[in-house]
């Protein structure tokens, strides 16, 4: 499934991040992303006065903000642009790494991804190449090859290996360099969701898992073992029956006249009540909306709001508003854990950014079952839940999804 643009907007503060949205589209498909070139380049002494604007060039700045590194990327774009080839955040990063992941950004967005500081320090496209020597971060193989933990039928795998698409790269050189098992045909067929039909075209920014582990299979149930027959018993000699003496004579009875009962009393008809009125439809989440449907804004890629989001803390029960069968169950890209259900009248639910998923796809789930709890997983400024309704199973095929519920009598 297509992810669409981050819920976070821009709003003028002291401190400005390089934020950017990097997917947009059809079939999970990402924004191809140029590799940063000297066309679009800056000079160290410009970062080094972006990093002064942003950080007061604290390369390995950590506030809980979301925001990490003298550059103060978002984890979003950090990994969008290649980052995790050398750290998992920015500000694991030294500040070479820092700078050739910023090179990246430039040519990808340009100064606009840092608002003011970009200003302040004279950075444009165009510059002379900065003079770093950035190294790749090398992991031992025991610690990639780590033993995996058990995944129960209820949660979704936390240790999850993912890879984020470079410029150049293609799934059979990313299964040789990370060392998959089953090579590039494995890699593929576990992110098909993701790269599409055809495996020879993949694009920068696109999250592949290169590792999942699936739940431990249920061991063999051994047979019962059958009780043994029992001998049959022995044949003893008939005996020979005794003589039949005749039975003494049985006089009739006596016929007496029936006793009349006393009459039944009949009960009162009783009306039968009507059946309550029932919908079948259901709210996905006890709570009020938040961010409302077709919210125009530069945030989202479509350049609006695709669904309706209900704030709600992490771990919140998540419903299926409809009964139906489970198409789609597992990461979404910028929509974290999804979960699709398409139902019988044809539309489609998608339930987004979740924490835990509780059904599987191919399920057949009813109206109201619990299939998920909420989160904050993927592009996301905050736990919630965004729901939406569509008439197709990919993106860009939404309609209203309030109207949706409230047609079939759920209030919200």
């Amino acid at each position: 499934m297509a992810a669409t643009g981050r819920h976070r907007r821009y709003q003028p503060s002291r401190i400005n991040r390089a934020s950017l949205t990097v997917t947009a589209g059809g079939a999970g498909m990402a924004l191809p992303l140029i590799g940063a070139g000297t066309s679009h380049a800056a000079s160290v002494d410009v970062w080094e006065k972006v990093a002064a604007c942003e950080s007061t060039s604290n390369w390995k700045i950590n506030t809980g903000n979301g925001y990490y590194g003298g550059l103060q990327f978002s984890q979003s774009t950090w990994e969008a642009y290649g980052g995790r080839r050398f750290a998992a955040r920015a500000d694991l990063a030294d500040r070479d790494q820092q700078i050739a992941i910023a090179e990246k950004v430039l040519e990808g967005q340009g100064p606009k991804a840092w608002p003011t500081c970009s200003t302040r320090a004279g950075l444009t496209r165009g510059g002379d190449a900065p003079e770093i020597a950035p190294v790749r971060r090398l992991e031992p193989k025991s610690e990639r090859k780590a033993p995996l933990k058990k995944v129960t039928p209820t949660t979704v795998p936390t240790h999850r290996e993912g890879y984020t698409v470079a410029r150049g790269d293609s799934l059979s050189k990313i299964a040789e360099a990370e060392e998959v098992s089953g090579g590039w045909q494995r890699l593929y067929a576990q992110n098909r969701a993701v790269v599409g039909s055809d495996p020879n075209l993949i694009h920068p920014g696109q999250k592949l898992i290169l590792r999942v582990e699936a739940p431990d299979a249920p061991a063999p149930q051994k047979p019962k073992a059958q009780p043994r027959p029992k001998a049959p018993p022995k044949q003893q000699a008939p005996k020979r029956p005794a003589p039949k003496r005749p039975a003494p004579k049985q006089q009739a009875p006596k016929q007496q006249a029936p006793k009349q009962q006393p009459p039944k009393k009949q009960a009162k008809p009783v009306h039968a009540t009507k059946p309550a009125h029932r919908t079948g439809l259901s709210a996905p989440v006890d709570a009020s909306t938040g961010t409302p449907y077709r919210k125009a804004g530069s945030a989202w890629s479509s350049g609006y709001h695709t669904g309706v989001d209900f704030p709600v803390p992490t771990g919140t029960s998540v419903k299926a508003v409809a009964s139906g069968r489970v198409v789609s169950a597992g990461w979404g890209g910028a929509y974290g854990y999804q979960v699709v259900i398409r139902h019988a009248d044809g539309k489609y639910s998608q339930y987004a950014h979740l924490s835990a998923l509780t059904v599987r796809s191919g399920q057949q789930v009813s109206s109201g079952q619990r299939i998920a709890r909420s989160g904050s997983t993927g592009n996301s400024s905050g736990p919630h839940l965004h729901f939406e309704v569509r008439t197709g199973p990919g993106y860009g095929s939404d309609i209203d999804p309030l109207a949706y519920l409230r047609s079939g009598g759920v209030s919200v």
